[in-house]
């Protein structure tokens, strides 16, 4: 739920197609925001609309629908959507990914709230999950421990913005910026580390 994470998709896409097999990719939730039912106060409304019109000024190919505020109750809550991933990520790797991009489209494109857990469980559905074993994750201790080791593990890496990437070449560690628009920069300042 990140909207920043959303631009960069695309850039990031580009980015693992280009890595070489050897370089294991291991993909961390960070949090952002911990759980709430309060809803989003109105001047953290304004502040995130004038990121996503920061967004779509700075990453053109970025669409953002914002009847979500208008049909949504908006709440700074961004730990169901990350529990979903983990919940979704226990019944295959592959749906680690699907879930992520079925919690962006709802939220950026579809004006689905992903801090509703009915919210959550319709695109655990979507994506081909049990809704059950599902649902159980995603409520579960087990689950959100996952997370807070995950949170904890991005912030001992110093991955405190989002999105973070870090190169590990097993003697150092290397960060590197995110480009929304050009990969191949990414890219080689990635390839004399391998």
């Amino acid at each position: 739920m990140c909207s920043w994470c959303w631009a960069f998709r695309p850039s990031l896409n580009a980015l693992l197609a280009e890595l070489p097999e050897q370089i294991d990719v291991i993909r961390l939730l960070g949090g952002l925001a911990v759980d709430s039912d309060e809803p989003m106060p109105d001047a953290t409304k304004a502040y995130v609309q004038r990121n996503w019109q920061a967004i779509e000024q700075r990453v053109p190919e970025t669409k953002f629908n914002y009847d979500f505020w208008e049909y949504c109750q908006p709440r700074r809550s961004t730990y169901p959507a990350c529990r979903a991933v983990i919940a979704a990520r226990a019944q295959g790797k592959e749906f680690d990914k699907k879930m992520t991009l079925a919690i962006q489209q709802a939220y950026y494109l579809q004006a689905r709230n992903p801090s509703d857990v009915s919210v959550l469980t319709e695109l655990a559905i979507e994506v081909g999950l049990d809704k059950d074993k599902f649902n159980a994750g995603l409520l579960s201790a087990e689950t959100d421990e996952i997370l807070q080791k995950e949170i904890n593990l991005s912030r001992q890496l110093g991955l405190n913005s989002f999105p973070g990437l870090l190169l590990d070449t097993g003697d150092k560690q290397i960060r590197i910026d995110p480009e929304y628009l050009n990969a191949d920069i990414m890219l080689k300042k990635m390839l004399p580390c391998f």
